[in-house]
């Protein structure tokens, strides 16, 4: 396994994560259950830390074989611009996560604004993967690009 391997593999975990635990969150703020809260909120903490090395996994791969990236060197440019958004916002989305979950320790329910506010993060956060991964599947999928004449291999003219 090399790095692009690795990065390939773990960079779906955020893509999926954020949406889910956001709708996680959601679920706990409309039926107000202080559990399924705090869980969101402790896998989102956590899941920022993890975020943040998967995208080490990239700048990693990408220097691996830099004279393989030649042509697509645009395509890795904004992925790379893109990812360094999505993770800033996940780190952002992360520390409010953890400041929700320091707010709602004890007894004390987590405060309806922090809910509000995350749930609006993790939104915008969701997006700036689905944007990351969606440029990152551009680099090596040429037909998904959106100046692509390139017909699908199966596809009949």
């Amino acid at each position: 396994m090399n790095w692009t391997h690795l990065h390939l593999a773990l960079n779906h975990v955020p893509v999926l994560a954020v949406p889910l635990l956001t709708l996680l969150l959601g679920w706990g703020w409309i039926f107000r259950s202080r559990d399924i809260q705090r869980v969101a909120l402790l896998w989102l903490a956590l899941l920022s830390a993890v975020a943040i090395a998967i995208k080490f996994t990239g700048d990693n791969a990408a220097g691996m074989d830099a004279a393989r990236f030649v042509p697509v060197k645009a395509y890795l440019d904004q992925h790379e611009q893109s990812a360094d958004q999505a993770t800033t916002s996940v780190f952002v989305l992360g520390l409010m996560a953890a400041t929700g979950v320091f707010l709602s320790r004890g007894a004390r329910p987590v405060p309806k604004w922090i809910l509000g506010i995350l749930i609006g993060a993790g939104v915008v956060t969701a997006v700036l993967f689905a944007r990351t991964a969606n440029l990152g599947g551009q680099i090596l999928h040429p037909s998904i690009r959106p100046d692509s004449t390139e017909l699908p291999v199966n596809a009949q003219p």
